[in-house]
């Protein structure tokens, strides 16, 4: 298996949205180039700041029309630009539990017209906080995304994003970047903190994710500053040797369509 990482031209991308497809169309070629990926096939995981989410939690007995009627309420948008579709992911004796997302179109579109222009076939497009949810093991927990610009927060309830919210961190990492991050974490989690109906609570940790390691200090500065653990993401577990990558990555596509 192959993977590479890299840039894209000043202003070609701003915000998680692409302002400029056939900038980062020529990067994205020149990536592929560079790690010699043939695969045309392609996921896109979009910022979240080219849609909104919602995770309705609603009483069994309520229909499709129910649930439509109540997807509308929570994301009453504007249906000439946006986009919206509701799924459910799990549903139980007393409740369906709902996940619901609205996009910008043309937000949407943009990303992959670059896909296209990069000669990738753009398969499936999913929200980074979806990505994000099924990639960590804790069922309840705040990633933090260092590494993006601007710095974005995760919270996750139930292995379902929740909330999403992004902030400028204008202080360089280190001994006195603890304060700087720990204001937008309380915000957060004191938002989410107003529900009842979760299990995220003060024991749930915060995984910080960046190219550059938090020092030591900052880690327990932070830990304090938030009154909740924090941690270093854990890299994700490797795929089994015995496991054939081409058919495990196959398996995978197939599940995200049919979901």
């Amino acid at each position: 298996m192959r993977c590479g990482s890299g840039g894209t031209p000043a202003g070609s991308l701003v915000g998680g949205k692409i302002i400029d497809p056939e900038a980062v169309a020529s990067a994205l070629r020149q990536l592929l180039a560079r790690t010699e990926i043939l695969e045309t096939r392609a996921m896109i995981a979009a910022s979240d700041a080219v849609a909104t989410f919602r995770v309705l939690k609603l009483p069994a007995s309520a229909t499709d029309q129910e649930v439509n009627g109540a997807v509308a309420k929570e994301l009453s948008l504007d249906p000439e630009r946006m986009a919206t579709r509701w799924v459910e992911m799990r549903s139980g004796a007393d409740h369906r539990v709902i996940y619901a997302a609205s996009w910008d179109r043309q937000l949407v579109k943009s990303l992959t017209d670059a896909a296209r222009l990069a000669g990738l076939e753009p398969i499936v497009v999913d929200l980074k906080s979806a990505c994000i949810a099924r990639a960590v093991a804790e069922p309840a927990c705040v990633v933090v995304d260092l590494s993006s610009d601007p710095v974005e927060i995760f919270l996750i309830d139930g292995n379902l994003p929740q909330m999403w919210h992004s902030f400028n961190l204008n202080v360089p990492i280190g001994e006195d970047v603890a304060p700087a991050i720990a204001t937008p974490l309380r915000s957060v989690i004191r938002f989410y903190g107003r529900r009842r109906d979760g299990d995220f609570g003060a024991k749930s940790p915060v995984l910080i994710s960046g190219e550059q390691l938090l020092p030591a200090q900052v880690v327990t500065s932070l830990s304090q500053l938030i009154e909740h653990p924090v941690e270093v993401l854990p890299a994700p577990a490797r795929v089994p040797p015995d496991i054939r990558h081409r058919t495990y990555l196959a398996c995978l596509g197939l599940i995200m369509r049919r979901t």
